[in-house]
């Protein structure tokens, strides 16, 4: 069985992402490759949680917050986020969404993260003892394999 340790070690990894040039300046005419990199987290619980109440007023911060917070290097301010242009960030968010394991739609995403997102919190802390902080720290991704995993169990 796996401890709550190697569970919880999702949450700490990075990735070196590579910009393709066209996406980090589509209208460059020359030609030359000019790749760079970008390291990104996976996001977890409480990064969804905060990235949901922060854009309640506001569907176009989604993608912004989430592509904020889970920039490691380098690190960069809403503001700047913001300033991207649209296809980097679309291109950044796909990213984000594949290594924290969301599989899903933003307005999918949204209602996810909302009230059964809780109910899932609740669950896993009840069955393997975890306090709310360790579960915070849970990518979506990691959520749903721990709940299939019990789905499984109980069948």
């Amino acid at each position: 069985m796996l401890t709550a340790e190697e569970l919880l070690a999702g949450s700490g990894l990075t990735f070196d992402i590579r910009l393709p040039a066209e996406v980090l300046q589509p209208t460059r005419a020359d030609g030359v490759p000019d790749e760079r990199t970008v390291r990104l987290r996976p996001l977890t619980v409480a990064d969804l949680q905060l990235v949901t109440r922060a854009a309640k007023e506001s569907d176009s911060l989604v993608a912004t917050l989430m592509v904020q917070r889970a920039l490691v290097d380098p690190a960069m301010t809403v503001a700047q986020v913001a300033g991207m242009h649209v296809g980097l960030l679309e291109f950044l968010l796909g990213e984000v969404m594949r290594i924290s394991g969301i599989g899903v739609s933003e307005p999918e995403l949204r209602a996810a993260v909302e009230a059964p997102l809780a109910k899932a919190a609740h669950v896993l802390a009840r069955e393997f003892g975890w306090t709310p902080p360790q579960v915070s720290e849970l990518t979506l991704g990691q959520i749903l394999v721990h709940l299939q995993l019990l789905q499984e169990q109980r069948a």
